[in-house]
């Protein structure tokens, strides 16, 4: 048996009852077989995979709080600090009544290998908590910020671990954490990102997933001798990372005919009004479902069903799935190639399952980007929120959207030229792939075994 191979085996073994932990390891040690099979004898005698699947720590902890009426309530927070042998740990932490430690190992594995692609230096970490946002009012959601950080400030700093945003953490629960953290330590440091421009944010942050997609696709693109011009773009989800995609998408001369929310998705074949979308969206905190009694020669689709087609049935020449994850599967894939789908680029962490990746590589002509690459663009300017926060200083806009296209083509050259290193051209999940975890093992071996 294979090095790679045992070390999956002990993984499904000991976290089977994690299945979005353990899809994540063996989407990426599949691909990892050829550069370990180069290097084997060193890799094992140092442990580098088991090193590198088990996290450094794994923190858990109650999170008590009391809403307006006075009742307590408890939840449960997490913080997993993966790996820091490039950098401080840097990922996201999620509200979502679905968060769990699988789900935050599944996301703190990816962020490793997302961190380590930005040329920045940064480790891995992610975290959250099985708190639900939604309906609750500005005071509870600050009581809940407070106990959270009552708690996590103990692990964190801006030289430690570098937390941001992501599901259910937006501006609002940022700077209630940060005010808490401040007040706590006395420190206004720069231990989180997503702040606020007036205390230490970043500018282009809220866009730069989405706009940062759309740059590393578009280099995809460029690539084989084409681009976004003039073709037929659909975008699952509807928040930050694919309004932001849909809108560079557009301004690259795309045509965006399909987005979805966790209710159903909408198809407009004069191309989606993103205004009117942000507006449901990002003012009202509607369903898509209002988008049709403006538009109506649109149409809405009341499905979610995750056996059905959906919006990925719709003929296009770029799909973008900024949703969540596993939100593409086999069908799915199926149906997009049918339709003559040119590049698929993941907005999402992991929004495509194992058999449908593997569809698409099959087909030698699908120009897939996985999202550890693809989706970099917002932890890469987390990256330069704590630059300027370490510098005193703020770049104005145009600094900073240089910079993250910058950085997205360097890991579009990166990720593509080690896949040609590997005789496999246009694999790049392999190329992904290899080339952050070569940076995250010489790293690694350089440290000793720590």
């Amino acid at each position: 048996m294979s090095y790679t191979n045992s070390v999956l085996k002990m993984i499904e073994e000991k976290y089977s009852y994690q299945p979005l932990f353990v899809q994540a390891v063996k989407e990426v040690l599949h691909s990892l077989e050829p550069a370990i099979k180069a290097n084997e004898a060193a890799y094992k005698q140092n442990a580098i995979l088991e090193r590198m699947v088990e996290p450094d720590r794994q923190i858990v902890f109650r999170v008590p709080w009391v809403d307006d009426k006075g009742q307590a309530h408890v939840n449960v927070g997490y913080r997993v600090q993966y790996n820091n042998s490039i950098g401080p740990y840097k990922g996201g932490m999620r509200f979502h009544p679905s968060v769990s430690l699988g789900e935050i190992k599944f996301l703190g594995f990816e962020q490793c290998f997302k961190n380590s692609l930005t040329g920045l230096p940064m480790g891995g970490g992610k975290g959250g908590a099985d708190f639900d946002p939604k309906g609750k009012s500005e005071q509870e959601i600050f009581r809940f910020c407070q106990s959270f950080l009552m708690e996590l400030f103990r692990h964190v700093g801006a030289d430690i671990d570098v937390p941001a945003g992501d599901i259910g953490v937006g501006a609002r629960e940022i700077g209630y954490m940060y005010g808490t953290y401040k007040k706590i330590t006395r420190l206004p440091e720069g231990w989180i990102t997503g702040k606020g421009l007036d205390y230490g944010g970043s500018l282009i942050r809220k866009q730069a997933t989405g706009f940062g997609l759309v740059y590393l696709v578009q280099a995809m693109l460029q690539e084989q001798g084409t681009c976004f011009k003039g073709k037929t773009v659909v975008v699952s989800g509807s928040g930050n990372v694919a309004i932001y995609a849909a809108q560079k998408a557009m301004e690259f001369g795309g045509k965006v005919v399909a987005m979805s929310d966790s209710s159903g998705w909408i198809y407009d074949k004069d191309g989606v009004d993103l205004k009117l979308v942000q507006e449901i969206k990002e003012v009202k905190r509607a369903r898509l479902s209002e988008y049709v009694k403006t538009r109506k020669s649109a149409e809405y689709h009341d499905d979610g069903k995750v056996d059905s087609l959906r919006l990925w049935s719709v003929k296009c020449d770029v799909a973008l799935p900024c949703a969540t994850q596993n939100d593409i599967h086999l069908a799915h894939a199926k149906e997009l190639i049918k339709n003559g789908v040119l590049a698929v680029g993941e907005g999402a962490n992991m929004p495509t399952t194992i058999d449908a990746c593997n569809a698409f590589l099959a087909t030698k002509k699908v120009l897939f980007a996985p999202g550890k690459a693809a989706n970099a663009g917002g932890v890469a300017t987390s990256g330069l929120e704590m630059t300027q926060n370490s510098m005193r200083l703020s770049w104005t806009e145009k600094e900073v959207d240089e910079k993250l296209l910058a950085i997205m083509n360097n890991i579009y050259k990166n990720m593509s030229t080690t896949a040609k290193n590997f005789k496999d051209p246009i694999n790049f999940i392999l190329g992904a792939n290899i080339a952050g975890f070569e940076k995250l093992a010489r790293a690694m071996l350089a440290h000793g075994v720590q």
